[in-house]
């Protein structure tokens, strides 16, 4: 059965008149052709005008369709062969979290991303694509790798956000997301980032530090999850659509305010539309990007990366105007 939001529903009841449109053409045999071209016109105004004027939670919205290609998705369709690397050499190997070696266009590179899962079985394999601190762990040993074999680093961002349990927190899940800042911050390999559905909190920013920060159109990428935020400050769920409107989570806002680097177009109506365009688009970008920033001299690309997230969230005020002189 086809997954359809609130807002699609116009889609869903014109898809049905067609549908039932057709079924009148077989079973009387008459000619309903004008019609069928009415409705189809019809069909693909209306779903320009919906996909052109989304709103921050719709893109939330979409972001989380069960559909929407996960990293190893693209992985499998962008590279022509990728291995997997295990563990964090010290507690385990976080299934949230995965990353390995991949070769995309003849270049080889590491890729690293969260990745959720389709059914049950699956979501709890991977947690939710929730990461725990061997996962971000992990990701560190395999950027350390590919900055000893001077390869560039990839990460595909798609969270709701760091595993929030108590034996997380116990095993230094803080500790373990700054201290990928810290080294992400001077790598010296370029990295680029691309949230490609959920981007929340320190969970995505733990492999989130790079020098092109990429968001697919639909995606989202914020301190905390509209719900969550809505849950804070009026302690309900039910100002969701609110609170993501304040937040500025969306691709074009966070463009907007300088807080990524670009926008990767997605299918009309989301990723899930059409998997195999989007890891096209995806992929022509990566090389696009790889190409201009291993160009750059390494010590060049980390005074860059560094100035740029140092200059994020900088507010210059005005000086205050000197007190007049007391007479």
């Amino acid at each position: 059965m086809k997954i359809t939001f609130d807002f699609e529903k116009p889609l869903s009841d014109l898809q049905s008149q067609i549908e039932k449109v057709k079924q009148v053409e077989d079973k009387t045999q008459v000619d309903m052709s004008a019609t069928l071209t009415e409705l189809e016109d019809k069909f693909e105004t209306t779903k320009k005008q919906i996909y052109s004027n989304l709103t921050g939670w719709q893109r939330v919205q979409i972001s989380r369709h069960p559909e929407r290609p996960y990293t190893l998705q693209y992985l499998e369709l962008m590279c022509d062969d990728f291995i997997e690397l295990h563990g964090d050499r010290t507690v385990g190997d976080d299934k949230a979290i995965i990353g390995g070696w991949g070769s995309i266009g003849g270049h080889t590179a590491m890729f690293i991303g969260h990745q959720k899962g389709r059914n049950t079985k699956e979501r709890q394999y991977r947690n939710f694509g929730m990461a725990n601190p061997e996962g971000y762990r992990k990701a560190l040993r395999l950027m350390k790798m590919a900055e000893k074999f001077n390869k560039p680093v990839i990460t595909l961002i798609d969270t709701p956000g760091a595993f929030p349990g108590l034996e997380a927190e116990e095993r230094g899940q803080g500790e373990a997301i700054a201290r990928n800042l810290l080294e992400m911050s001077v790598l010296k390999v370029p990295i680029i980032c691309v949230i490609i559905g959920e981007g929340a909190s320190g969970g995505a920013l733990g492999i989130g530090i790079g020098d092109k920060v990429m968001m697919l159109e639909n995606s989202w990428y914020s301190v905390i999850s509209p719900e969550n935020c809505s849950t804070i400050l009026w302690k309900t769920w039910d100002y969701k659509e609110r609170a993501a409107e304040a937040l500025k989570l969306a691709s074009p806002e966070m463009l907007k305010n300088k807080l990524i680097d670009g926008i990767i177009k997605e299918p009309l109506g989301g990723a899930h539309q059409d998997p195999i365009a989007m890891a096209s688009t995806l992929k022509k970008q990566l090389l696009k990007d790889m190409k201009a920033l291993q160009e750059k001299e390494i010590d060049q690309l980390v005074t860059e990366r560094i100035d740029k997230f140092c200059a994020m969230g900088v507010v210059i005020e005005d000086e205050a105007p000197a007190a007049e002189p007391e007479a």
